[in-house]
C-alpha cells in the first residue's frame, strides 16, 4: 500500500455501442471485465468506487468492497465523470480507470502509485503518455484538480487531450509492457484479440 490516500473510480457509464452489448459484463476467464477492473483497483487502495447509472445492472458483478456512485449526468463523457468523482470522494489522489482495460496490470498501476508522492503538490494529474496522446482513462488526478477542471467543463471544454495539456500534468512513460495494459476494446474483434493475448500470458 502507498502511504498516501488515494481512492479509484472505474467508469462504468459508456453506451457499448460499437460493441452491441455491455462491455463491462463480457467476460474473461469467469470474469467480467468489470470485476477484472476492480480487482487491480482494489491492490492500490481499499476506496474504490464504480460510476454508472445503472448500479442495478452491476450490483452481483461488483465486489463487496466496492461503492457504487450514480452518475448524475450520463452520457456526459468521463471529464464530467471526474469531476463528480472529485466532488463527492474525499481523497488526495482518484485513480481513474476505464472498465474496458482487459490488460490492467496491478503491478503497474501500484509502481505509477507509489511515485505520487515524489510530485511536486503544484502537479495536478499524473497520466500516462504515448504517441502525442494522454491515457486519461488510467490516470491520476489531485483533489486539487477540481476547480480547473470544473471551470475549463463551465467554459463547454470536454476534450481530456486539450485539459491535461493546460494544466500542471505530469506525462508517465509508456514502455512496451504498459502500452499492451493500456490496450482498450470497443468492438467484439478487439475484445476476442485481447482476450486471445491473456490466454497467451
Amino acid at each position: 500500500m502507498t502511504n498516501h490516500k488515494i481512492a479509484v473510480i472505474v467508469l462504468a457509464g459508456g453506451q457499448s455501442s460499437r460493441m452491441g452489448r455491455d462491455k463491462a459484463l463480457l467476460e474473461i476467464e469467469g470474469k467480467s471485465l468489470l470485476q477484472r477492473a476492480l480487482d487491480v483497483a482494489a491492490v492500490v487502495t481499499p476506496q474504490v468506487y464504480v460510476l454508472t447509472a445503472w448500479p442495478d445492472r452491476y450490483r452481483s458483478t461488483i465486489t463487496q468492497q466496492s461503492q457504487f456512485l450514480v452518475e448524475y449526468n450520463p452520457g456526459s463523457g468521463p471529464l464530467v465523470a471526474l469531476t463528480q468523482g472529485l466532488t463527492e470522494i474525499v481523497a488526495d489522489w482518484i485513480l481513474l480507470l476505464a472498465c474496458d482495460l482487459p490488460l490492467l496490470d496491478a503491478q503497474i498501476i501500484q509502481n505509477w502509485a507509489s511515485q505520487l508522492t515524489a510530485f511536486p503538490p503544484s502537479t495536478l494529474a499524473v497520466v500516462p503518455y504515448q504517441n502525442s496522446r494522454w491515457e486519461p482513462l488510467c490516470g491520476f488526478y489531485r483533489q486539487q484538480s477540481l476547480a480547473n477542471l470544473q471551470s475549463f467543463i463551465d467554459q463547454g471544454g470536454r476534450s481530456f487531450q486539450e485539459w491535461l495539456n493546460q494544466i500542471a500534468a505530469i506525462p508517465l512513460p509508456v514502455g512496451k509492457k504498459e502500452a499492451l495494459m493500456l490496450s482498450n476494446c470497443n468492438t467484439l474483434e478487439e475484445f476476442e484479440q485481447l482476450k486471445s493475448v491473456i490466454g497467451k500470458c
